[in-house]
């Protein structure tokens, strides 16, 4: 029985919201710097294939299973972009990727600002899973022309979410409180086909 999972992840903004996601579950969730493990080489094409990467990558090294994310934002008037790219958009942290969102969309209208979150989450028994467990989701909203809310990490004050999944709202993700955010977000999507899948997984 599978009671430990290393988190192949470095990011401090997922690993909080993991840990508030799992924190149920009766299986430790363990970050892979506690194994001083380094991130992966992230050159896959699409979230899948990067989230793989980083399954397996954290299995090598720990001898553990290992859980990974790969998330990131799709800006339809910038042709999907930042896409897998979204953490290192401007090579310089989130207030700096903001910005240049920001700039790249200054001449665009509201109406065609559309985008979406999109995370592909991967559970890998062992480095060499020849069925690694794939979920995915997506939270669809547009971009805003100057950030809103204290709340999140990432694009999250950027991010105006699809007003119909709050019973007509008009709140940026990073004015949502973290229940509210788990309950539509695209982690938290790929999160709860995630529980729902897992036991046969554990056996």
């Amino acid at each position: 029985m599978i009671d430990k999972i290393v988190l192949a992840s470095s990011n401090q903004g997922k690993l909080k919201e993991f840990h508030q996601i799992f924190s149920a579950m009766d299986i430790q969730i363990l970050p892979q710097s506690e194994f001083k493990v380094s991130d992966a080489d992230e050159t896959g094409l699409t979230f899948v294939e990067n989230a793989i990467l980083k399954a397996r990558h954290a299995c090598a090294a720990t001898g553990l299973p290992a859980l990974a994310d790969d998330s990131g934002l799709e800006v339809d008037a910038l042709l999907g972009a930042p896409g897998i790219y979204s953490a290192r958009f401007s090579g310089a942290g989130d207030a700096a990727n903001n910005r240049k969102l920001l700039q790249q969309l200054e001449q665009v209208p509201s109406a065609q600002r559309t985008a979406r979150y999109r995370c592909a989450l991967v559970f890998m028994r062992h480095a060499k899973d020849p069925t690694p467990l794939i979920c995915q989701g997506t939270l669809e909203g547009s971009i805003l022309t100057s950030p809103r809310g204290e709340f999140g990490f990432g694009y999250d004050p950027l991010f105006l979410v699809d007003p119909e999944l709050l019973e007509g709202r008009s709140l940026a993700a990073a004015e949502l409180s973290a229940g509210q955010k788990h309950k539509i977000s695209h982690r938290g999507q790929a999160v709860a086909d995630f529980v729902k899948l897992i036991e046969n997984y554990l056996r």
